[in-house]
């Protein structure tokens, strides 16, 4: 099981999202390549990095920093936060990012992704798949859509996607709802990372014990509640 840290980058700072808000946060490092690195050198496999300006103004803000971090780091960085349009994606995949995580707008405009796929290698481009009660939530948590996870999952499929990131918004606050993760993770064909409510080795072991190939963790590797080199050795 891949662990891989997720970096929430704003006012180009690398920030610890707090409680079930994108709004809540506070400063963990002033410098995101620090921080990338010290993820690197801790064994991280990946990085998930948001740019948390861009979700919400709706396009990519902190150009410099995900530049930086795909100039000093060598293991693969896939970055979201705002991504709209084509030039997006062009531009974010230009800056150094390995795959470009796209959420509202698979959402709201679901043959974009189809679209983007004519343009785009599939390993290019992640759906992020963000919910709350199985329904897909937009816009950083602010909007209830009326579209099931799992079957918008099989609809990313059915246009050529091949990986997502699913995170269970409920499992923030109650640890990790292992029914939605697993039903998720039967959506077969794809590579699917799920997230939310990991803060314990316990709870690591939980998503273990569903096969789940790969997990992202945030503030529980910020504050010191999982040790990701440790935890990279037992997984």
């Amino acid at each position: 099981m891949d662990i891989i840290p997720s970096m929430h980058i704003r006012n180009g700072c690398c920030i610890k999202i707090q409680h079930d808000h994108y709004h809540a946060m506070e400063i963990f490092s002033s410098s995101p390549v620090k921080a990338a690195k010290y993820w690197e050198e801790q064994g991280a496999p990946e990085l998930h990095i948001v740019d948390m300006d861009g979700v919400f103004v709706g396009h990519l803000v902190n150009e410099d920093a995900i530049r930086s971090i795909a100039s000093e780091v060598s293991i693969p960085i896939e970055v979201g936060g705002g991504l709209r349009t084509i030039k997006d994606v062009e531009n974010v995949l230009h800056l150094g990012a390995d795959a470009a995580v796209i959420g509202t707008q698979a959402v709201e405009r679901p043959l974009f992704i189809r679209d983007l796929l004519q343009v785009f290698p599939a390993d290019k481009i992640v759906v992020s798949i963000d919910a709350i009660n199985g329904m897909v939530t937009m816009d950083g948590w602010a909007k209830l859509s009326s579209f099931n996870a799992v079957n918008m999952a099989r609809t990313m499929r059915g246009h050529g996607v091949k990986k997502i990131v699913y995170t269970d918004i409920d499992s923030i606050l109650d640890g990790p709802n292992i029914e939605h993760m697993k039903e998720m993770l039967e959506v077969k064909g794809m590579q699917i990372a799920v997230a939310g409510g990991i803060s314990s080795r316990k709870e690591l072991e939980l998503i273990s014990s569903i096969k789940a190939p790969r997990v992202i963790v945030g503030k529980a590797l910020y504050d010191g509640s999982i040790s990701l080199k440790e935890a990279m050795k037992l997984y």
